[in-house]
C-alpha cells in the first residue's frame, strides 16, 4: 500500500525511526552529557579561581575571555564524541539497511541515491544536534551564572563544530557505503582520524608542507574556530570534503553497478575534488569573531600594515620544535598573513629541534626584506612589537599610536553550581528514560 507521504518524507521518517531504534545512538546521547560536563565544570572552576573565588588573586581574570577559558575547553568533548562515538552511529544508519535488508524496501521507492544518501546526513545531522544539546545546556548554566557570551565568537566555535561533525558522517557514511560490513567501516574511519593525528605529529615535527596541511585536518580546523577564527578557504575545503565523502557513500549504495565502475567514480569524484581543495588554499578572506581580537593585531597596527603594498619575505633560522618558532608564527605571522596577503615565510633549519645548531652563528636570527629590492634587516627578537617595528622600520612609516581599544575581559568568581546534578544525574536519567520508552513502543 503506498503511503501519502513523499518518497523522500517517508525515507527521512524511515530512517528517524531506526535511528532511534539504534543503541549506538542513545549511547552517544547518554555519553555526551557527563562529557560536556566533566569540561564545563573544570573550566567554570578554573575560570571562577583566576577571577578571584576561594582566596586567588582578585582581578587575574580581567585578562580572559569565556571563549579560551569556558567554551574552548567545554566543546572539546563534542570533538571527542564526534571522533570516537559519532561514527558508529553513522555507519548504523547507513550500513544498517543491508544488513536488515530494509534497503529493499528502499528500492521500492522512486528515489535516486543521492535522495537517499541526503536523507540519511540529513538525519544524523539532526541526531547530532540533540546529542549536542549538553553544549547548549552548559551556555545556559553559564548565562545564570552572570557570564558573559558574546554571540559571533559563540557562532564560530559552533560552526566549527558542525563542520567537524559533517566530516565525520561524510567519512563513516563512505566507509560504511563500500565497506561488507560494519566493523569492517569502523576500522577504516577510526584508521582515517589516527592519520590526521599522524599528520598533525608529523608537522609539529618536520614543519614545511606539512605544516601546511595539517592546517586543514578536523583537530587544526576545530582549534580555529574555537579561538573565533573563520577562514574562507577552511570552511570550503571542509565542505568540499563533505561533499565528496557523502558522494562515494552514493555511489557506493548504487546497487546493479559494477564495483569497477563505482571505484572508476569515485576516482574522478576524488581528482575533482582534490582539485578544488588546492584552489581553495589561496583564498586568503578571514574573519575575527573573538571579542578579544586575538587572532588580529591592534585596528591601528592593521590600519597601517594594509597600507603596505610591497611583498614581505621573512626567512627565520628556527627548528619546527622551537619554542620560539611557536610563538613566532601563532602570535606574529598567523596575523601579519590575514593583515598582508604578500607575506611569504620560510624557515631554515637542519634539524627538526635546533638543539645541536645554538652554537650556530646563523641559528636564531630572522631576516626581513620589503619588496624585490629592498635593504634586508636581520631581528633575533621574536615579541609582536619587535617584528612590528622592524616591518616598519623597512617601510619608512610611523608607527601608530596606541589605542585604547583594551580588552578587559569577563572575570566571572562563580562555582559551577547545579553542572554536577544536571550532567550526571538528570541527563542521563532523562537518556534512559527515553531509550526505554521508545524501545517498548517499538516493540
Amino acid at each position: 500500500m503506498r503511503s501519502r507521504k513523499g518518497p523522500f518524507l517517508w525515507l527521512v521518517e524511515k530512517e528517524w525511526r531506526e535511528l532511534l531504534s539504534s543503541r549506538a545512538w542513545w549511547v552517544l546521547l547518554a555519553v555526551s552529557g557527563p562529557l560536556v560536563g566533566v569540561s564545563f565544570i573544570s573550566a567554570v572552576r578554573t575560570y571562577a579561581e583566576l577571577s578571584g573565588y576561594g582566596g586567588g588573586t582578585e582581578g587575574v581574570g580581567e585578562a580572559f575571555s569565556p571563549l579560551v577559558g569556558v567554551w574552548a575547553p567545554t566543546f572539546s568533548a563534542c570533538e571527542l564524541a564526534a571522533a570516537f562515538l559519532l561514527p558508529f552511529v553513522a555507519i548504523r544508519v547507513v550500513a544498517g539497511d543491508r544488513q536488515s535488508g530494509a534497503m529493499k524496501l528502499e528500492l521500492q521507492q522512486p528515489l535516486s541515491v543521492l535522495w537517499r544518501i541526503g536523507a540519511k546526513a540529513l538525519v544524523l545531522g539532526a541526531a547530532w544536534l540533540v546529542a549536542s544539546a549538553p553544549a547548549a545546556i552548559a551556555i545556559l548554566l553559564w548565562r545564570s551564572y552572570g557570564g558573559a557570551v558574546y554571540p559571533p565568537e559563540l557562532g564560530a566555535v559552533l560552526l566549527g563544530h558542525m563542520l567537524n561533525a559533517g566530516l565525520t558522517i561524510a567519512l563513516a557514511s563512505a566507509a560504511a557505503s563500500v565497506t561488507d560490513h560494519p566493523s569492517t567501516a569502523a576500522i577504516v574511519t577510526l584508521s582515517v582520524t589516527v592519520g590526521t593525528w599522524i599528520v598533525n605529529f608529523i608537522a609539529a615535527v618536520q614543519g614545511g608542507i606539512w605544516e601546511r596541511a595539517a592546517g586543514y585536518t578536523p583537530t587544526a580546523i576545530v582549534a580555529q574556530f574555537q579561538h573565533g577564527l573563520v577562514r574562507l578557504d577552511v570552511v570550503l575545503i571542509s565542505l568540499a570534503l563533505i561533499a565528496l565523502g557523502l558522494a562515494i557513500a552514493a555511489i557506493g549504495m548504487h546497487l546493479g553497478v559494477p564495483a569497477r565502475t563505482r571505484a572508476a567514480e569515485s576516482i574522478v569524484l576524488g581528482a575533482l575534488t582534490a582539485a578544488v581543495v588546492f584552489a581553495c588554499t589561496f583564498l586568503t578572506p578571514s574573519w575575527d569573531l573573538s571579542e578579544n581580537r586575538m587572532n588580529s593585531f591592534r585596528r591601528s597596527d592593521e590600519a597601517v600594515l594594509r597600507q603596505i603594498r610591497q611583498p614581505l619575505r621573512i626567512v627565520a633560522h628556527l627548528a619546527a620544535e622551537d619554542p620560539r618558532r611557536v610563538d613566532l608564527e601563532q602570535k606574529v605571522f598567523s596575523k601579519l598573513r590575514r593583515v598582508m596577503p604578500r607575506v611569504d615565510v620560510r624557515y631554515v633549519a637542519a634539524t627538526s629541534t635546533g638543539l645541536f645548531e645554538q652554537a650556530s652563528a646563523h641559528y636564531g636570527e630572522v631576516w626581513y626584506r620589503l619588496g624585490e629590492n629592498g635593504v634586508p634587516s636581520m631581528n633575533r627578537i621574536t615579541t609582536v612589537e619587535s617584528v612590528l617595528e622592524t616591518i616598519y622600520g623597512l617601510a619608512g612609516v610611523e608607527p601608530p599610536v596606541e589605542s585604547g581599544d583594551i580588552f578587559r575581559g569577563h572575570p566571572l568568581a562563580v562555582p559551577p553550581r547545579r553542572a554536577a546534578a544536571v550532567f550526571y544525574g538528570i541527563w542521563p536519567a532523562v537518556v534512559v528514560a527515553g531509550a526505554v520508552f521508545i524501545w517498548r513502543r517499538q516493540s
